[in-house]
């Protein structure tokens, strides 16, 4: 019995901790963010032309320089995503990107190692880019 009152504690530990991140400055900069580049008729033209141009250059890569249109493609996409990073909504909407995966982030370390300093944890959205066994970094055992 004092396993599954364990469990339930934990369970609302954790939905303790995810209301708080729901209710975070953070989360609700990244919906505000989201919404705006949602309803911004000029950011979504420029992404809608960012994914036309991505599958061009999906195609093109099956075949890579040899490719005929190679070249025309390959500035095109880097113009394009260009544009669309410099547009303002989408800017701001991937910094509030990064400042909720970074509060993610530091919120999974943070029960990671209160379990144990040898737990891998991801950084930065990405999985296992710190030591470890098998991480290719410096084994920490």
């Amino acid at each position: 019995m004092l396993a599954t009152t364990e469990v339930v504690d934990l369970l609302d530990e954790s939905e303790y901790i995810g209301q708080m991140i729901l209710k975070s400055d953070v989360m609700f900069n990244y919906i505000d963010a989201k919404n705006t580049l949602a309803n911004d008729t000029e950011a979504q033209s420029l992404i809608t032309a960012f994914h036309d141009e991505k599958e061009k250059y999906e195609e093109v890569q099956r075949f890579g320089r040899y490719h005929p249109d190679y070249s025309v493609v390959m500035k095109t996409i880097r113009t394009t995503k260009r544009e669309m990073d410099m547009n303002d909504k989408v800017a701001a909407f991937k910094i509030a990107e990064r400042s909720l995966q970074g509060l993610l982030d530091e919120v999974s370390e943070r029960i990671a190692y209160s379990v144990s300093k040898q737990v891998k944890v991801p950084k930065d959205g990405a999985l296992l880019t710190d030591s470890g066994c098998g991480s290719g970094g410096s084994c920490g055992c």
